[in-house]
């Protein structure tokens, strides 16, 4: 069983910091891509950041320049770094990863709970 536990998310104001992290527990043999994602209040999910194994990055055009993506492959972890937040930023984060479980390229879609980020001006 593969859980992806957040923690980091909390109450900040306009231009303060805060660091989301994203443990993947479980017998897991390799994950690929991973990234963060936000939804807020009665709009869709959206991609926030993304990273390949191999450490490259994508990111959403609002959150370029505040937010860095990072990940630790020995500790199956992902980090999402976000500074300069504004209140538009406030949404439920989830973590996303593709996990492969054995020397088979064969890749599973796993997601977590969510953790609450909420930005006051």
């Amino acid at each position: 069983q593969v859980q992806l536990v957040e923690s980091g998310g909390g109450l900040v104001q306009a231009g303060g910091s805060l660091r989301l992290s994203c443990a993947a527990s479980g017998s897991i043999f390799s994950i690929n891509a991973t990234g963060w994602y936000r939804q807020a209040p009665g709009k869709q999910r959206e991609l926030v950041a993304g990273i390949t194994r191999g450490g490259s990055t994508n990111y959403a055009d609002s959150v370029k320049g505040r937010f860095t993506i990072s990940r630790d492959n020995a500790k199956n972890t992902v980090y999402l770094q976000m500074n300069s937040l504004k209140p538009e930023d406030t949404a439920t984060y989830y973590c996303n990863a593709e996990i492969q479980f054995t020397v088979l390229p064969t890749l599973y879609n796993y997601w977590g709970q969510g953790t609450q980020v909420t930005v006051s001006s």
